[in-house]
């Protein structure tokens, strides 16, 4: 239990997907106790198959801009068709009847620039801010918890990721909680700096290889950049030893600290399998190293 009242918020991210980082995240939820969860791996949200969440309140996502033609409008000049540079205007089969309205927006290809909807001689497209995904507020046996589902093929990953992360401090404030975990996005781009800027504390989770050693370096130049500290979690450390020691030499030297070595364990997979976190599939090996990872990200989240 924290003993100041200020909620901590720690961000669980890693240099790409698969380093069992949504497994971390859970598992930290069910030893915490008092943790709000955020999924803001939105383009790829996964978290709820674990954590089985109730939904309470789910709402529409809307962002960016879509063009709509109006065949009432419509005169078919073509200018819309001329115009557009991403091939978003297509033609209408003739055998198709829409009030003589010969051409259709493509919305996959629409980029939303609004050159059409400019160019319109008879203002007959309009510039729509289409529904994107859906965003929850949810229960589950850990505690509450803010999750999101993004559209196939739909952008403006980052916005959502920081209404998932609003929604969720609302959650914590709402019920007093301490913790806010959220489940980062892989790699250093536009959703992680959203899921990350103004965090207190970071959690890299990498393994030992060699793409693991350098998307970690990435990671601490990203949280530097942003004055976060960071602590890392080696997955699958005894896969091999020698990369092992010299990410944790590496990660010193640069003033991070190794906080949790999990070996490797087909109970992450088994887990995952039964719809359940690793800390309540086993209570020995991984499960045993996930603790001892928790205790010693508790001590760091109260020196904070």
């Amino acid at each position: 239990m924290l003993q100041n009242s200020k909620m901590k918020e720690i961000v669980i991210i890693s240099g790409k997907g698969g380093t069992g980082k949504t497994s971390i995240v859970a598992s930290l939820a069910a030893l915490a106790h008092n943790a709000v969860v955020a999924d803001c791996d939105v383009d790829a949200a996964d978290l709820h198959l674990i954590m089985k969440p109730k939904i309470l309140h789910h709402e529409d996502f809307r962002a960016g801009y879509k063009a709509k033609i109006d065949p009432e409008i419509c005169t078919s000049c073509g200018i819309c068709y001329d115009l557009c540079r991403f091939d978003a205007v297509k033609k209408l089969d003739p055998a198709i009847e829409a009030n003589n309205c010969e051409y259709e927006i493509d919305k996959i290809a629409c980029e939303g620039c609004g050159v059409c909807s400019f160019f319109c001689p008879e203002k007959a497209i309009e510039m729509e801010t289409p529904i994107c995904g859906e965003l929850f507020s949810s229960d589950t046996h850990f505690g509450p918890m803010a999750h999101a589902r993004l559209g196939i093929a739909e952008e403006n990953s980052g916005k959502l990721v920081t209404l998932v992360r609003n929604e969720a401090k609302k959650l914590a404030e709402e019920t007093g909680i301490d913790y806010l975990f959220i489940d980062g996005s892989p790699g250093v781009g536009c959703p992680v700096i959203a899921s990350l800027t103004g965090a207190d504390l970071v959690l890299a989770v990498t393994e030992p290889t060699v793409a693991g050693r350098h998307d970690l370096k990435r990671i601490a130049e990203l949280t530097r950049h942003f004055s976060i500290p960071m602590v890392v979690c080696i997955n699958k450390c005894d896969l091999n030893q020698e990369i092992s020691n010299e990410i944790e030499n590496e990660a010193l030297a640069d003033g991070v600290k190794v906080i949790g070595k999990i070996r490797y364990d087909s109970a992450f997979t088994k887990a995952q399998i039964a719809g359940i976190s690793v800390v309540e599939y086993s209570n020995n090996g991984v499960a045993e190293d996930i603790k001892q990872l928790w205790n010693q990200l508790e001590e760091k989240i109260e020196a904070l």
